[in-house]
């Protein structure tokens, strides 16, 4: 089992990226986000998962153990496959998922492309009291009090909290303390990252 990646990346298109490691490069299944905030060249830390079928070997990546944790959980929906699972997490942050699950919010689910109303309703039922309490707080908020200024000031500029989230764990992965202590400095960091195109006209 492949459970984590670090390498450079190689490649970064749709929902795949390639990373290289050790010479060698993996192709990894992703959200649209994640790969558009992960630059050719650029240091990746990616927690995976391997899938194997008769015919297929495929890796799938995610920026923080609570997004493989809650794939994983959403594998095991009757109904919910690998692609679906990651469709889930393209539109819904681990938070996002429990809170909708602990509200027995089905249309959350629904409104995901490839999830119909039983299996939204499914996911409800088969994901209650399977959530770890933890998921329900924004990660990134969890790092420090400089995290947290930055989510909301990108949120205020109108980027969507998941990919403001993702792009923020990946600059405090590579950043130094000069960076990660100070607001200015992490939130132009971020925004370098992020780009010019903001998340709402990606979807």
């Amino acid at each position: 089992m492949i459970s984590s990646l670090r390498g450079s990346v190689a490649a970064a298109s749709g929902s795949t990226v390639v990373i290289e490691v050790g010479g060698v490069g993996l192709k990894v299944s992703v959200t649209p986000q994640l790969a558009l905030s992960m630059p050719v060249g650029t240091a990746a830390h990616l927690f995976t998962t391997l899938i194997v079928r008769e015919d297929d070997l495929s890796l799938f990546g995610f920026a923080s153990a609570d997004e493989l944790e809650v794939f994983d959980l959403l594998r095991g929906v009757t109904g919910v496959g690998p692609k679906s699972a990651l469709g889930v997490l393209a539109h819904l942050t681990p938070s996002q998922v429990a809170s909708a699950v602990a509200a027995e919010d089905d249309a959350a689910f629904r409104r995901v492309s490839g999830i119909g109303p039983k299996t939204a309703k499914l996911i409800v039922v088969q994901l209650t009291g399977k959530l770890d309490i933890r998921i329900q707080a924004p990660s990134v908020t969890a790092k420090n009090t400089t995290a947290a200024d930055v989510l909301i000031a990108l949120i205020g500029l109108g980027w969507s909290e998941r990919d403001a989230q993702v792009a923020i764990d990946a600059v405090l992965d590579d950043a130094d303390a000069s960076v990660t202590t100070a607001v200015p400095a992490l939130l132009r960091a971020t925004l370098t990252r992020l780009g010019p195109q903001r998340s709402g006209a990606t979807r």
